[in-house]
């Protein structure tokens, strides 16, 4: 299996002077600002230098997007009242997107999509509604309509963004036998079995997993050896750890701590969390601080002990992703319509800034194709 993933990897990068590259998809905001949708660029795998970005697709708020596990297709979110999730080819010379078909997200203002590892259902939370979606893809990698959509109801403590429920993100377990759809307005994290006969969800025992009350739960992610999950919460600033049982999707929380420094006395809010390939570190981002948090992960326990943050040329970073080798972190500044990038340390965790932003009107999402 590794040979394989390997020699994958190895498809998708270009040759560029004499190194290797690697594909990069931003998914932006184009409402009063100069983006147009999705773009694309090429990340030079040894200096870190992105090239200048290529309008790949033109459509409208694709804030968040989603790359097949076969690396033909892109999926994209449309936010709206009417949300839409739309499907793109590939082309493989160009690395242009042609848009295949749309269908219904299930709900209003659609923020968040994940595809199973053999790529055969997509998920969508849709923020304003509340709800969750399972939508079966095509082998042609086309979109059938939701085969199911599931309302999600209830309330939490904080009387100006938690009166209703506000489904921020959903994921696959490692073994894509569960999804868990963090609530925001809820302090859930609600779990499903996945039905692939039917491309259904249905309720797990246990249903969710409780977060600190007006915490506001954002996105969630799992260590590569899937023992550990973790969610970053958006109203509180903190990451709660979890211990993962894979056989019943039960989660068992074990910590909770601060993506913030302890004198600071602004106004901040968290966006992504990640873990880095190696296992060995947890990266998440904070939108008025301006920084991404770094955390090292202790393997026996999945405890997080705060390792430093890296704040140059971060500005808002609503999202950011770390490249499948885990060598570079390439960073979504949605306010400052720039994207920089980072040389990550592999002993520590930590940052170095490679000189080399981008811009890109209103960035909000980065993908590296597989």
């Amino acid at each position: 299996m590794e040979t394989i993933i390997m020699t994958a990897s190895l498809l998708a990068m270009q040759t560029l002077g004499g190194g290797m590259a690697l594909d990069v998809y931003f998914g932006t905001y184009t409402t009063k600002t100069k983006s147009e949708g999705i773009y694309r660029s090429t990340l030079d795998m040894e200096t870190g230098r992105l090239s200048e970005p290529e309008l790949a697709a033109k459509v409208a708020n694709p804030s968040f997007i989603e790359i097949h596990p076969n690396g033909k297709f892109i999926y994209a979110v449309t936010e709206g009242k009417t949300g839409a999730v739309r499907a793109f080819a590939i082309d493989p010379a160009t690395r242009k997107l042609k848009l295949l078909n749309e269908c219904p997200s299930g709900g209003s203002g659609p923020c968040h999509i994940s595809i199973d590892r053999d790529g055969k259902i997509l998920l969508a939370a849709n923020y304003s509604s509340g709800s969750v979606a399972a939508i079966p893809i095509n082998a042609d990698g086309t979109l059938s309509g939701p085969a199911c959509v599931i309302q999600h109801k209830g309330s939490s403590v904080n009387p100006k963004r938690q009166k209703e429920p506000h489904a921020h993100s959903i994921n696959f377990s490692p073994d894509g036998r569960f999804a868990f759809a963090a609530d925001l307005g809820l302090d859930k994290i609600m779990i499903y079995k996945v039905d692939y006969a039917t491309g259904k969800l249905e309720a797990n025992t246990p249903p969710f997993a409780k977060v600190k009350p007006g915490a506001g739960p954002r996105h969630f992610t799992f260590n590569p050896d899937g023992k550990f999950a973790y969610v970053i919460s958006e109203l509180d600033e903190t990451v709660t750890a979890y211990a993962y049982n894979a056989q019943s999707g039960e989660l068992t929380k074990i910590q909770q701590i601060s993506t913030l420094p302890d004198d600071f006395k602004g106004i901040s809010w968290c966006a992504e969390v990640k873990v880095h390939p190696n296992g060995k570190f947890l990266y998440g981002s904070n939108r008025g601080h301006d920084s991404i948090v770094i955390y090292k992960i202790d393997p026996a326990n999945g405890t997080l002990t705060l390792s430093g943050f890296q704040n140059a040329g971060i500005k808002n970073p609503r999202n950011f992703n770390l490249d499948p080798s885990g060598r570079f972190c390439v960073v979504a500044n949605q306010d400052s319509d720039s994207v920089c990038t980072f040389r990550v340390n592999p002993e520590t965790g930590a940052l170095e800034p490679t000189g080399n932003p981008i811009t890109i009107g209103k960035p909000v999402c980065v993908r590296f194709l597989p």
